[in-house]
């Protein structure tokens, strides 16, 4: 048995493992060179945690739009980091004067409300141009026509953005209750990494009832399993993909909003990369998979802020933060070569099976 098994290993087979096993030395040899060094202090690692979760929370709250679309569609919208962008892009302009004439904070709750549903509702609203467009002429049809025309979207987004508003950066308003600090066992953090991770986790779970607890959510499920069955039971499956898009789109928008307050600065070329990001988190967690692509989104921000000074650092790389992306986009690479199916999608299958 066991012969046999070697007689079907190809070169593929060994070169692919080579580079799993490589990846892991490298990982563990820069981890132990790290910690022999000693550069870091615990407060150090556990405000990269706190930030890597910070920023994972939005990563999840994209890669819930390109989970829920693969779900229903399985296709993946790869415009939707833009649709990131026009949310948070947009409400620049309502935040802004709530800012200026203290509005924001005075009265931060509502403030922040508002400048929330105005990112949301841009977003679902592009969400289903995008959707008429690009994908419900070409759903019957085999074809790559709906991802060139998600692609083309994407760079339309992006410059109509760049035309309306210029290529300039926009700075984020300050707020004074977001740039405080918060002191918690000897830790200081700023406000706003808890703001962001309570409000992401606050919409995930609303997200979470939507889809498991309402009508409207069963009906996506049965989508999603076979949308010609649910058809023929009588779902509207129009009805159905319209309502994944708003949703896809409203959890972008909230993101959108948290990740502009988190960094200060939008412009029109800011959903490229945390849009890539997210996808690689929905594929990490198992595309399709809604707990999947949270998951994903919370371990890839935290591996993308820790792993310049755990596994680079120890390598002796100099200016290891300039290399983060590189870290994200690797672990898409490895996900797609050695589980395909991501962290959750083999538990799925089987449910299925």
């Amino acid at each position: 048995m066991n012969l046999e098994r070697l007689k079907q290993v190809t070169y593929v087979d060994v070169t692919l493992w080579l580079m799993r096993a490589i990846i892991i030395l490298l990982v563990i040899a820069g981890t132990i060179g790290t910690v022999i060094k000693d550069r870091y202090t615990t407060e150090q690692w556990v405000s990269m945690v706190m930030f890597g979760l910070t920023i994972g929370g939005i990563y999840a709250l994209i890669a819930l739009g390109y989970t829920m679309v693969y779900g229903i569609l399985r296709l993946i919208n790869f415009a939707h980091g833009d649709i990131f962008m026009t949310g948070a892009f947009t409400a620049y302009f309502v935040a802004a004067p709530l800012a200026k004439s203290g509005f924001l904070d005075e009265y931060l709750i509502v403030g922040m409300i508002i400048i929330s549903l105005v990112a949301m509702t841009v977003c679902s609203c592009i969400a289903l141009i995008v959707e008429r467009i690009c994908y419900r002429p070409f759903r019957s049809v085999r074809s790559l026509a709906p991802l060139i025309c998600a692609i083309g979207a994407s760079f339309f987004l992006q410059h109509a953005f760049r035309g309306m508003y210029g290529s300039s950066v926009r700075a984020y308003p300050d707020v004074k209750f977001f740039d405080t600090v918060v002191s918690i066992m000897g830790f200081n953090f700023p406000r706003i990494q808890f703001v962001v991770v309570i409000a992401a986790l606050a919409a995930m779970y609303t997200l979470y009832l939507i889809v498991n607890k309402t009508k409207m959510g069963t009906a996506m499920r049965a989508v999603s399993e076979d949308r010609d069955a649910a058809a023929l039971m009588g779902i509207d499956v129009n009805k159905v993909i319209i309502f994944t898009f708003i949703l896809g789109g409203s959890m972008a928008g909230i993101g959108g909003v948290l990740y502009a307050f988190v960094f200060k600065q939008v412009y029109f070329f800011m959903g490229f990369f945390p849009g890539i990001k997210a996808f690689s988190a929905a594929v990490l967690g198992g595309i399709g998979n809604v707990p999947g692509a949270m998951l994903g989104g919370f371990f890839l921000g935290v591996v993308e802020s820790l792993g310049p000074a755990l596994f680079l650092d120890g390598l002796g790389i100099v200016a290891p933060y300039q290399l983060r992306d590189l870290i994200a986009f690797t672990m898409l690479v490895m996900v797609l070569i050695f589980r395909p199916q991501g962290i959750l999608g083999e538990r799925l299958a089987r449910q299925r099976a």
